[in-house]
């Protein structure tokens, strides 16, 4: 059903109508994902503008997405209620200040240590959690509650049922047989645009009803002014309350009516304003370390999003200018009140799939946006399409997305990748996305150390009363007990000869074994002889200084991972 190869050559109309596709996916995602961050849907809509089109004009891979993104949103949840959403906007500025430093430092290259289980793993968890977030919409009846594990105000809905859940049910399928289907007759235009224009005018003039966009729309904004309205009025009184009323006045406050009609929240979403906070070291403090997981987040995401956009399509992005761009994006983002984001797999998905290769899809998809935004009559047709399309188009994706081939892997590969693709998915789809590449990173390069650790051995001769270790294999602080444990000092003739000619040495450590190795040799009256071995090393080793022969023209020469050199 899924090509993992997508081959299509540049085309200015399939960019255009990719880039329209792209964009009326993008207006429900960026109001659910700033629900989720707890602000006004509009900050989500403006923050997929600005993201969305300065990464596709100076952004490093064209043909890839950005916007605001769930990865980001669920961690920006408890901050805005903590500290408000100025606090945000701050937040979202020093992060992009520290993905431009990145950039111009050239860290994305360090996008090519991610081992490919984590890649893996990254990929099968993006599209459970983009999967898993659309059944968030397939539910009705939304209401507040109080949390009382975080004393905070949050929304819950009960599934559709009955006609409605089977009506969406059919809807959704009709949406993917479409995209399926519709490249084989034709491909002058997309499957997932057909797809969406064919429900919509199914449900706007036939019987059939199912929420639509505006609907959505109207809901969240119902429940943001809702729950901002009952956070404030709480607040207000917590001081006054006793620990034992907390919950119990929670409860009250979220069952209690809330007249909506007269309530106008002051939205300066998408107009550039300097963030309302104290310029001070606690300030800085506060926003400090949520900038630096926003931005770690966002080019972590970015940068997985470009490799996989590479491999699918066989070209090449450029990881340092992403970062760049990214950075710049999201600084703009900041200062005009919107939430920040960074590249969105499941769009960027929907634009590849839909011929969009050059960076006009992604300008395209910015624009129709903002009309959308700012264009009522395009906002009312917008307002007209079925969730369920949009729902339909997603799981798409998520088939696209997800690696079903590292299924069969788990008695092809080592088991320790194996393990680190499913740790690395589960991560992703529990905690977050950073969390999970850097769990994995880390156990990935335990395992690979551990592994090297015990490659280190040596062939021994003795002749004419001397004994020769030829050591081969790495030795680094992983393998320093290996190494130590190769030699026999109180059983060893009178002279020793350590052969480094197939061996080499990568860091302090092994320079430190080395010198425990010659120490206890020196302490048995015993002498050694150390050959090849570079000349940074033997300015390192202390107690063989004395016994190193050296030949210039056989001895290694290469650099060594120690601070006592420079």
């Amino acid at each position: 059903m899924i090509d993992l190869i997508i081959k299509k050559n540049k085309n200015l109309k399939n960019d255009i109508l990719s880039g329209l596709t792209v964009s009326l996916a993008l207006v429900p995602e960026a109001i659910a994902f700033a629900f989720v961050a707890g602000v006004h849907p509009s900050v989500g809509l403006w923050a997929a503008f600005y993201v969305g089109l300065i990464t596709s004009v100076i952004g490093g891979r064209p043909g890839m997405i950005s916007g605001a993104t769930g990865a980001m949103a669920v961690v920006l949840t408890a901050f805005v209620v903590l500290y408000g959403i100025e606090y945000l906007f701050a937040s979202v500025i020093l992060c992009g200040i520290i993905q431009i430093l990145c950039g111009i430092f050239k860290l994305g290259k360090f996008i090519r240590l991610l081992p490919h289980p984590v890649m893996l793993g990254f990929v099968n968890g993006l599209a459970i959690v983009i999967g898993k977030a659309q059944f968030g919409q397939l539910k009705t009846n939304h209401k507040i509650y109080f949390d009382e594990a975080s004393d905070r105000f949050l929304s819950s809905g009960t599934w559709l049922s009955g006609t409605n859940l089977w009506i969406t049910f059919g809807l959704i399928a009709l949406t993917m047989l479409i995209i399926h289907l519709l490249p084989k007759l034709t491909k002058a235009i997309p499957g997932t645009l057909m797809a969406i224009i064919t429900v919509t005018l199914l449900v706007q003039f036939t019987p059939i009803k199912s929420v639509t966009v505006n609907d959505f729309v109207i809901t969240q904004n119902k429940l943001a002014a809702e729950k901002k309205i009952k956070t404030e009025n709480f607040n207000a009184i917590l001081g006054n309350l006793k620990v034992s009323e907390v919950d119990q006045k929670g409860k009250e406050m979220a069952i209690a009516p809330i007249l909506l009609k007269d309530y106008k929240e002051e939205n300066t979403a998408g107009s550039f304003h300097i963030p309302g906070i104290e310029f001070s070291i606690s300030s800085f403090i506060i926003i400090l370390p949520m900038a630096l997981t926003l931005a770690a987040i966002g080019l972590i995401e970015s940068l997985m999003t470009l490799t996989l956009i590479d491999e699918l399509t066989e070209t090449r992005g450029h990881g340092n200018r992403e970062c760049v761009g990214q950075g710049i994006a999201n600084m703009v983002s900041g200062f005009c009140g919107s939430m920040g984001g960074c590249a969105m797999i499941g769009q960027s998905m929907i634009n590849i799939r839909s011929g969009g290769r050059s960076r006009i899809s992604g300008i395209t998809a910015a624009l129709f946006l903002l009309s959308f935004i700012i264009y009522p009559p395009l906002s009312a047709c917008i307002g007209m399409i079925p969730i369920a399309a949009l729902i339909g188009v997603m799981f798409i994706v998520v088939i696209a997305t997800f690696e079903w081939t590292s299924l069969r892997l788990w008695n092809k590969i080592p088991k320790s990748d194996f393990i680190i693709i499913i740790l690395v998915s589960s991560v992703t789809v529990l905690f977050d996305l950073a969390i999970a590449v850097t769990a994995g990173v880390l156990i990935a390069a335990v395992v690979f150390a551990w592994k090297k650790s015990q490659r280190i051995q040596a062939k021994t001769e003795t002749t004419d009363n001397i004994k020769t270790y030829s050591l081969e294999g790495p030795l680094f602080f992983g393998a320093t007990t290996s190494f130590k444990d190769i030699f026999t000092p109180d059983t060893d003739p009178e002279k020793v000869i350590i052969e480094f000619r197939n061996c080499r040495v990568y860091d302090h450590s092994a320079i430190e074994a080395i010198n425990d190795v010659a120490s206890k040799y020196k302490d048995v009256g015993k002498s050694i002889t150390i050959k090849h071995l570079s000349k940074e090393c033997q300015q390192l080793i202390e107690k063989a200084s004395s016994i190193i022969e050296s030949n210039l023209l056989e001895d290694p020469d290469y650099h060594i991972a120690t601070n006592k050199l420079g």
